[in-house]
């Protein structure tokens, strides 16, 4: 149980600077981060709409498309960061991963099916969940331990501004092209290339040995490794996956707009008020992350997340909507380098990459099943009874957090550390 305190509630050194002493190539996978996602949102913003209105679908459709997107990355994410460990190198399948994403970007203004649409899903979400757990390792290799929440706070705030930017351009865009969506979608092809030549040509990894074993070639995947991985790390992938069951897909935010009464137009300004809120809170969170009790933390976004899935389900006016869309993103700000930091912490160097595969993975799936069930319960019993589920499976998950021996402990410790 010692092991399980120290890799939890370990505190950085308080000489620890900020912004200045991150690693470049910190800043640089930010900055792809931020190109990326401003082309992937563009797109994503809009996609919903462009799904039920111009192709026709259902919106049990849409949430099939997401879950088969997402299963389809979960599956990946497993496999890239444990070859990423096995070969001792990160930078490549990030590269790959990177790669595939921005040569999806011209499939989505072409397509004129449902399956056209899930086809470049899915070749992107492939890319996605190649590259997630092979850079998140990489921050963690190239970032002293003092630093990781500040640096994952900031990756992810950089990101978030192009989760934002890009809603941004596709309704300036809308406005610009007369609500021609195809041509919006063509828009997303320059930021998404520029993220490319500036992983390849802007990021640098460390030496790291290869987790090869003596003798026969052995699969990169093995079970003697996975043993390696404490309770520590288990108790952080269980909390995630509570998490994401009560988070399901963005999509549904698009919707839950729509369905109050917001025009098709304007349906870009809910990611972008969800993620200019988690961008402002994400690297002042990795402050707290490196300095303050993360249990408190893990326990303030979990309040939040209730908070927000509850009122949602009560909104019938749009700025009620936005209001609590601006509390999940506060949500994510919270949470998100908070349990990337955890995770890095927990796992041994040589299996961070299979580390945060395996939370991606699990993440994955209960995204999956969260997207299905959030679906399901739309069709079935009207938009609130979605939102309403998500706050009763946080509400449990955060009582089952509070009341198990395991919690108490670990409270213990950090209050009287």
């Amino acid at each position: 149980m010692d092991q399980v305190k120290v890799c939890i509630d370990k505190k950085p050194s308080a000489t620890a600077s900020g912004l200045g002493a991150l690693p470049r190539s910190v800043w640089a996978l930010g900055l792809v981060s931020l190109l990326m996602d401003t082309s992937s949102e563009l797109i994503h913003s809009l996609l919903p709409v462009f799904l039920v209105t111009v192709l026709g679908a259902s919106v049990g459709s849409v949430g099939v498309i997401e879950r088969i997107a997402e299963a389809t990355a979960s599956r990946s994410k497993i496999f890239s960061g444990a070859i990423s460990d096995y070969f001792g190198r990160r930078k490549p399948l990030v590269v790959v991963g990177y790669g595939l994403a921005a040569l999806t970007k011209p499939l989505f203004p072409l397509a004129s099916s449902i399956s056209f649409v899930l086809l470049a899903r899915f070749v992107d979400r492939v890319g996605k969940g190649i590259r997630e757990a092979p850079r998140d390792a990489l921050i963690a290799d190239v970032t002293p331990e003092p630093l990781r929440g500040r640096a994952y706070g900031l990756r992810q705030a950089l990101d978030t501004v192009g989760a934002f930017t890009g809603p941004l351009a596709a309704l300036a865009a809308m406005a610009v092209f007369a609500d021609n969506i195809r041509t919006v979608f063509w828009l997303a092809v320059l930021p998404g290339g520029l993220a490319l030549a500036v992983l390849v040509w802007g990021v640098e990894e460390p030496q790291l040995p290869p987790l090869q074993p003596d003798g026969e070639p052995q699969s990169p995947i093995r079970l003697i490794d996975l043993r390696k991985l404490d309770l520590a790390f288990w108790m952080i992938v269980t909390v995630g996956a509570v998490l994401t069951l009560a988070r399901f897909s963005e999509a549904f935010l698009l919707l839950r707009g729509q369905s109050v009464g917001l025009p098709a137009a304007y349906v870009p300004l809910i990611l972008i008020v969800m993620n200019v809120v988690y961008a402002a809170s994400a690297y002042p969170a990795g402050i707290f992350v490196d300095r303050l009790d993360r249990q408190v933390l893990l326990a303030v976004g979990c309040l939040v997340l209730i908070g927000s899935n509850f009122v949602l389900g009560l909104a019938s006016r749009i700025w009620a909507v936005m209001a609590e869309v601006a509390l999940w993103g506060l949500h994510m700000g919270l949470t998100q380098g908070l349990l990337s930091a955890m995770l890095a912490g927990a796992a041994p160097p040589a299996l961070r990459g299979s580390a945060f595969g395996i939370f991606n993975l699990i993440s994955g799936i209960m995204l999956l099943v969260a997207s299905t069930i959030a679906g399901l319960l739309w069709d079935w019993y009207g938009a609130s009874a979605t939102f309403y589920a998500g706050a009763i499976v946080t509400t449990i998950g955060f009582a089952g957090m509070a009341l198990t021996e395991f919690s108490r402990k670990v409270i213990a410790h950090t209050t009287t550390s």
